[in-house]
């Protein structure tokens, strides 16, 4: 009776490896409980809503309340709130499909267009994050051999370049992004040629180009600015203020570290699952099935709300919003 059981679990886990192997892209819920799903949706759904609050808020301080000014971080941080914005109108889309059990009822050309939408934010805002953490050090960095430059052209540049990186990584993602009908669903997502290989390559690029390599520059610029604090004195500044803008943006790199991880090591247990580097095995299943779409809920929840963290911080920015409030 043991070794019938055995077998039948065998078998189960055989048609199992089969079914995730002949999918494009198995990073794709298989069995959602409805529980989970109604969670997913709230979450969107109350991201949405905060997102695009917020985000129009960071736009109309900097924007309409002229609070750019010169300052290259305001001028990333306005970028970032246009990049996310962007993205939390494509929430209600996911939503939707979540609510539908992952069936995508959009289209084919919709779902190029949301699903690239929704990386190319992953990376415009890593991108901008690590603009801003390099610019708060070389700005402290020349303020003692006082040099001005020319910040906002300088600003331009570099956000043109962003865009333009965050595109170009978001290229293989909108060619290959389409709706597969998958055992009767159809499902949003990608189609490589080469199958589970090239997804995986897909990924990698993701985690290195979208989380480690950025994250080592992020890094890296805050320990050279904790030792040029340490070693120089800036007379000419306020230290506090600086502290403060120190700190708001090291909250706005960490809350997306802490965020990001658990997606991004589960990524890249996939990728090892992908490339038959580890087993997939109902461990994997439940972690993917149960614990992953989380993951994304937490990650995309930070996505959004990066300019309203580090708006929030500053002092001028909660001056402003009281007013607001006052008068309203």
């Amino acid at each position: 009776m043991d070794e019938d059981n055995d077998s039948a679990c065998f078998n189960s886990s055989l048609m199992d490896m089969d079914y995730f192997s002949n999918l494009e892209d198995i990073d794709v819920t298989a069995d959602g409980s409805p529980v989970l799903r109604f969670l997913i949706c709230l979450v969107y759904s109350v991201v949405c809503a905060a997102g695009l609050v917020g985000n129009l808020l960071v736009l109309f301080f900097i924007r309409v309340k002229h609070e750019r000014r010169k300052s290259r971080v305001n001028f990333f941080v306005l970028n970032l709130a246009v990049t996310d914005l962007q993205f939390v109108l494509t929430l209600p889309f996911w939503a939707v499909d979540t609510a539908l059990d992952f069936s995508w009822p959009f289209g084919d050309a919709m779902c190029r267009i949301i699903l690239s939408v929704t990386v190319m934010n992953m990376y415009a805002s890593v991108f901008f994050l690590t603009a801003m953490s390099v610019t708060r050090y070389w700005s402290l960095a020349s303020a003692l051999k006082n040099r001005t430059g020319h910040h906002c052209c300088s600003a331009k540049l570099t956000c043109v370049i962003i865009w333009t990186l965050a595109t170009v990584a978001t290229a293989p993602t909108t060619i290959f992004s389409t709706v597969s009908n998958v055992t009767g669903e159809k499902l949003c997502l990608l189609r490589f040629p080469g199958g589970q290989y090239w997804l995986a390559v897909y990924h990698i690029q993701k985690i290195l180009v979208g989380f480690v390599l950025p994250m080592s520059i992020v890094s890296i610029s805050y320990l050279m600015l904790l030792r040029f604090v340490r070693n120089r004195s800036m007379k000419t500044s306020n230290p506090k203020r600086r502290s403060q803008v120190t700190k708001s943006i090291t909250i706005v790199v960490l809350s997306f570290f802490l965020c990001w991880m658990p997606n991004q090591a589960i990524t890249l247990w996939s990728v090892l699952v992908k490339l038959n580097v580890a087993n997939w095995d109902s461990a994997y299943y439940i972690v993917h099935t149960y614990v992953f779409p989380l993951t994304v809920c937490l990650a995309h929840t930070n996505s959004c709300l990066n300019p309203i963290i580090y708006s929030l911080m500053r002092k001028e920015f909660r001056n402003k919003l009281k007013g607001l409030v006052h008068r309203g």
